[in-house]
C-alpha cells in the first residue's frame, strides 16, 4: 500500500460560495471542491456547508494525511470571530481530523491569492467589499468590511441593491428610465410592468443573493445605460475611497484586487485605472481565495515561500 501523502486545506467561505483546495507540501493541488456559503451573518447553516466542502474535497486527493489546515471566512473580524470559529471547530470534530485548524477572515486569505510578498494592499468587492493593509499574515488596517446593511460599498450586493432602487425610481417618476427595470425584473422573474411584484421578490431572497444582480447593472452600463453608469462609478469610487483610507502613497508592497466584481467589468476598469494612476502600481489579480488559504496553511507548516508561490501560479494553469 502506498504511504500517505501529506497535505494542507485551504477553505475560503463566502457568502454565496465556499471552496475548499487540498495541497500538497511542495504546492501541488491534489482536491478541490465547492459548498454553500458559509457566512454567518447570511447562511443558514454555515458549519453544514464547511463540513460539506471539505468532503467533497478530500475523495480526489486520494491517500493523504491532513497536517495543516486554514479556513479563511468572511465575517470573521472581531465582531464576528467566536461564532466563526465555533462553526469551524464544530465542522473539524465532524470531519474527524487531526489537530486543529487555524481560522482567519477573508482579507489575509485574499491577499495571499495574489501574491507571496509578505506586505502590501488587498481590495475585495464580491458580496461584500473591504480594504486592507496587511502584513506577515495579519490585517493591519481595514476600512468597511462592515455587512450589506451598514457597508460593503461598491460590493456586488451593494450594486445590486442601488440597481433596484434606480429601477424603482423610475418605475415612480421620480428618476429617469432606464433598462434595469426590465433587466432586473427578469432577473427575479417577475413582470417589469409590476412594481409591488419586483419589490417584493427583492426581499423574497437574501440579502446576499441581491449580489446576484450586480452583473445585470454591470452589463447595462457597457451598453450605455445612463443609470447603470452612474452605478458604476459610484461603486469604483468607493472602493477607492476605502482603498485610500488604508494606505499611504507611495504604496508599499504589491496591491492585490480580489473578488468576482474586481475579475473583470466596468467596475474593475475603472478601479484598476484609477488605482495605476494614484499609486504608480499595476494591480495583482488574486487567485480564487481557497488557494490563497492553502498557501497560508503551507506557510503556518513551515513551507518556504516558493511552495506558496507555485501553488498560486498552478491557479493560472
Amino acid at each position: 500500500m502506498s504511504e500517505e501523502e501529506q497535505v494542507v486545506i485551504g477553505v475560503d467561505a463566502g457568502g454565496t460560495h465556499t471552496r475548499c483546495l487540498v495541497a500538497t507540501l511542495d504546492g501541488r493541488v491534489r482536491g478541490r471542491g465547492r459548498a454553500g456559503g458559509a457566512n454567518p451573518r447570511s447562511s443558514a447553516d454555515p458549519e453544514a456547508s464547511l463540513v460539506e466542502v471539505v468532503r467533497r474535497s478530500l475523495p480526489e486527493a486520494g491517500r493523504v494525511r491532513v497536517v495543516g489546515a486554514v479556513f479563511g471566512v468572511a465575517g470573521a473580524g472581531a465582531a464576528g470571530y467566536a461564532r466563526i470559529e465555533a462553526a469551524v471547530l464544530g465542522a473539524w470534530r465532524v470531519l474527524g481530523l487531526p489537530g486543529s485548524p487555524h481560522v482567519g477572515d477573508d482579507i489575509v486569505v485574499a491577499f495571499a491569492a495574489g501574491t507571496a510578498e509578505p506586505a502590501g494592499a488587498v481590495l475585495v468587492a464580491g458580496t461584500g467589499a473591504v480594504a486592507a493593509a496587511v502584513r506577515e499574515g495579519r490585517v493591519e488596517r481595514r476600512c468597511d468590511g462592515h455587512g450589506w446593511l451598514l457597508g460593503d460599498e461598491g460590493s456586488a450586493v451593494w450594486i445590486g441593491v442601488a440597481g433596484l432602487r434606480a429601477a424603482l425610481a423610475a418605475m415612480d417618476g421620480r428618476g429617469g428610465g432606464t433598462a434595469l427595470t426590465e433587466r432586473l425584473a427578469a432577473a427575479l422573474g417577475v413582470r417589469a410592468e409590476d412594481r409591488q411584484a419586483l419589490v417584493g421578490a427583492a426581499y423574497a431572497v437574501a440579502p446576499a443573493a441581491l449580489g446576484g444582480l450586480a452583473p445585470q447593472v454591470c452589463d447595462a452600463a457597457e451598453e450605455g445605460d445612463e443609470a447603470a453608469r452612474a452605478i458604476v462609478d459610484e461603486a469604483a469610487a468607493r472602493l477607492l475611497s476605502s482603498l485610500a483610507a488604508v494606505v499611504a502613497d507611495p504604496l508599499e508592497g504589491p496591491l492585490v484586487l480580489a473578488g468576482a466584481v474586481l475579475e473583470r467589468g466596468p467596475v474593475a476598469e475603472r478601479l484598476r485605472e484609477a488605482a495605476s494612476g494614484r499609486y504608480g502600481v499595476r494591480p495583482l489579480a488574486a487567485a480564487p481565495g481557497e488557494f490563497g488559504a492553502a498557501a497560508l496553511a503551507l506557510r503556518r507548516a513551515g513551507r518556504p515561500t516558493r511552495a506558496h508561490a507555485e501553488l498560486i501560479r498552478s491557479a493560472w494553469g
